[in-house]
């Protein structure tokens, strides 16, 4: 069977400067707006496909909540095949889930309501007791309101929603998904996480490569129909993407104040957005025809997905041409720069304090304290070495590690000074890249960059005495990582 390929072009091709790429994606480095990956497609040509090292075009990212929206495509295939009904009650699905003194609330909620996210949860069922059965906690935690009423964001409900179609199909939902829209090659490698019971995370656990959020894009964008062959009913689509509950209440950034469809977000520019938390975005724009994917990891930047949309809207969108554009060997060896500049951007680095030298290779030895926030208990020793042996010559870019000894095993975070070290992250065995700096107050922080089936960051900062040293460490990630959360204190040894 023919797979979907995308005719590739040059910007100026379809109308787009190659230098308003350029502008944003300096934009972007200058906000310091850590990005993973940029892909572009107007008038259904691929215009710009680049990755930042070290991740790259086969490296497998975790896509967050664009796998609602894969849930929502799930769910319009099974109406398409008559085996469901947005307005079917969804505790007609899970009987064996549903208490006997269900609350009423909870009994008139539709598949549509959920679509929405006008459940009758003001939150996340789940997180609750994330060791009690996931989709059971759905139908047993008290509601707060009735459904069909109030816009409020509910992962549970997309997991409910997954878990149902998981049971109708009979098969994993990335597996259905793939079968029903197998024209769109997606890639064999891509896969959803699992909840502790076995079901896929239909609400945050899509794991795949950027090319494949452009290929769901195509697909959403020509309305089901890929290559003559209408895969799922255009109505459906249309109505997914369409305005239909207001977000403005509860929308922590404007682009996603704009309304909410069924797991589609309504953008600004009369657009629509598939949203991930850190910016896994699929951001269309059918004014312009134009499809912008992008992964990143703004978990730690306060408006970091903002900062996306508005270098887009701003850089780019009012520079598109009606028609094709000279194409000059300027525009084309910018182009090619910019591909070539694309890196996840290491810490800036102040002057080496004197005592770097000092306390290269020392072993500091942890002190337990009953500190609520201590991890001495932990954590047995830290040490920071330096591998060049003059540590306060930063005229050339050097590497180091942090070594530290956790319930009597031995670890190290390899960094970069002015470049990025990768490696397997401690404990996790997890894609990572870090870097370190000297900041203005002599404290020494290494930052290191979550980049694989889980994103986020772990962060230390070490602040070194005359004979002890106090170590703070904080992560920014869903779920894992939760060793690195607090303070240790040690002493010289």
């Amino acid at each position: 069977m023919l797979k979907l390929e995308f005719e590739r072009a040059l910007p100026e091709e379809t109308g787009i400067p190659s230098d308003c790429i350029s502008r944003f994606v300096q934009r972007l480095k200058q906000r310091r707006i850590p990005m993973h990956s940029l892909l572009m497609l107007r008038h259904d040509k691929l215009i710009f496909e680049g990755y930042y090292s070290p991740c790259s075009a086969d490296a497998l990212h975790r896509m967050f909540s664009i796998s609602k929206s894969l849930t929502s495509i799930a769910i319009g295939l099974l109406i398409d095949e008559g085996k469901l009904s947005l307005d079917d009650p969804v505790v007609k699905y899970f009987p064996e889930k549903v208490p006997a003194n269900v609350h009423p609330w909870i009994a008139s909620m539709t598949i549509r309501d959920m679509l929405m996210m006008r459940t009758c949860h003001a939150s996340t069922t789940y997180k609750r007791n994330m060791n009690a059965d996931w989709v059971e906690s759905f139908f047993t935690t008290p509601p707060t309101h009735p459904a069909g009423k109030l816009f409020h964001y509910d992962t549970s409900s997309s997991h409910t929603l997954c878990a149902l179609v998981e049971k109708i199909s009979g098969m994993d939902m990335i597996d259905y998904i793939k079968e029903k829209l197998d024209i769109l090659g997606l890639s064999d490698s891509s896969y959803m996480i699992k909840d502790p019971f076995g079901v896929s995370m239909g609400g945050s656990g899509f794991v795949a490569l950027p090319i494949d959020l452009l290929k769901l894009g195509y697909f959403i964008s020509h309305r089901g129909n890929i290559m003559g062959k209408q895969l799922i009913s255009a109505s459906y689509i249309d109505m997914a993407v369409s305005c239909l509950t207001a977000t403005q209440v509860t929308a922590p950034v404007p682009s996603e104040a704009q309304g909410y469809g069924l797991m589609f977000w309504r953008g600004e520019k009369n657009g629509f957005t598939c949203y991930g938390m850190g910016g896994q975005l699929i951001i269309f724009l059918p004014d312009y025809d134009f499809i912008c994917v992008t992964t990143a990891d703004t978990q730690n930047i306060g408006g970091g997905n903002q900062q996306i949309y508005d270098a887009l809207y701003e850089e780019i969108l009012p520079y598109i041409k009606d028609s094709a554009i000279p194409v000059t060997r300027e525009s084309t060896e910018l182009l090619d720069d910019t591909l070539a500049s694309l890196r996840v951007e290491p810490l800036e680095s102040c002057p080496a304090p004197d005592f770097a030298d000092r306390i290269n290779g020392k072993t500091y030895k942890v002190e337990v304290n009953n500190s609520a926030l201590s991890k001495g208990a932990d954590f047995e020793s830290f040490k920071l070495d330096f591998d060049n042996e003059n540590c306060t010559d930063f005229n050339s870019q050097r590497t180091g590690r942090l070594s530290f000894v956790y319930k009597g095993k031995s670890y190290c975070v390899k960094f970069g000074i002015g470049s990025m070290q990768t490696d397997l992250f401690p404990i996790h065995d997890m894609n990572y890249c870090a870097s370190g700096a000297w900041l203005p107050d002599g404290t020494f922080y290494i930052m290191a960059h979550i980049i694989d089936a889980y994103v986020g960051t772990v962060h230390f900062q070490l602040a070194f005495g005359k004979d002890d040293l106090t170590v703070f460490m904080r992560k920014k990630e869903e779920s894992l990582f939760n060793e690195f959360e607090g303070h240790v204190y040690c002493r010289l040894i």
